[in-house]
């Protein structure tokens, strides 16, 4: 059983669509139960059951238009739910929390994606996150043409996976999403490890776990 040692560390995984991020949160999660480190496992939008079903309003495919002021305040309002009842709870408690997806999504897509105002976005996190920000992110960074294909490789592998809101937008979506990351991967170079997701899960992995001996977070 994991055990409470040291400081709660708050990590996020991002990047587009098929980079991998399922797949390393896993193991990420692994690689602290293999060093005793007490942690949650959680995801935005979403992560606690009142969260979960705003996340279903945000990526439903739905006959009525959600204007993209609208997603953005209930990306927001989920987040606001998962902090207060469980991000903030875990790490209070010396839990390391390990989310997939945060705020940095939020600027890539409804920032890059979408074209909507940093300025709004930035006043938003401010409300609802105050002086919370991840401790660090890794950001798996894949080629577009890449990332969908693998994409859609899991849907068309997956039992009752069907496609989300975001799943329809076209590549110059996905290229723009993937510039505002990767700008903020210049921006914030302590924080956010950029990893190559072309490698191999092994590959990938094995360099998550060094930037993370490097900060001597783990041994």
């Amino acid at each position: 059983m994991s055990t409470l040692r040291g400081p709660g560390r708050f990590v996020t995984l991002e990047g587009i669509e098929g980079v991998g991020k399922t797949t390393q949160l896993e193991r990420l999660a692994g690689l602290l139960m293999r060093h005793d480190i007490a942690h949650a496992v959680t995801r935005e939008p979403g992560g606690t059951p009142l969260a979960e079903q705003i996340r279903s309003l945000v990526l439903s495919s739905r006959e009525e238009v959600v204007p993209d002021a609208a997603e953005l305040l209930l990306v927001f309002a989920a987040r606001s739910v998962h902090l207060q009842n469980l991000i903030e709870p875990n790490l209070a408690a010396g839990r390391w929390v390990l989310c997939d997806r945060f705020t940095d999504s939020t600027y890539a897509y409804q920032g890059g994606g979408r074209g909507l105002d940093e300025q709004a976005i930035r006043m938003l996190e401010q409300l609802v996150q105050e002086t919370r920000r991840p401790d660090l992110t890794f950001l798996i960074d894949v080629p577009v043409e890449l990332g969908l294909a693998r994409a859609a490789r899991r849907r068309a592998g997956a039992t009752g996976e069907s496609a989300d809101r975001f799943d329809a937008q076209r590549a110059d979506f996905f290229e723009r999403v993937r510039a505002a990351y990767l700008a903020r991967a210049a921006a914030e170079p302590e924080r956010i490890a950029l990893i190559d997701g072309r490698a191999s899960a092994e590959e990938v992995s094995a360099e998550i776990a060094e930037v993370l001996r490097a900060k001597a977070w783990i041994s």
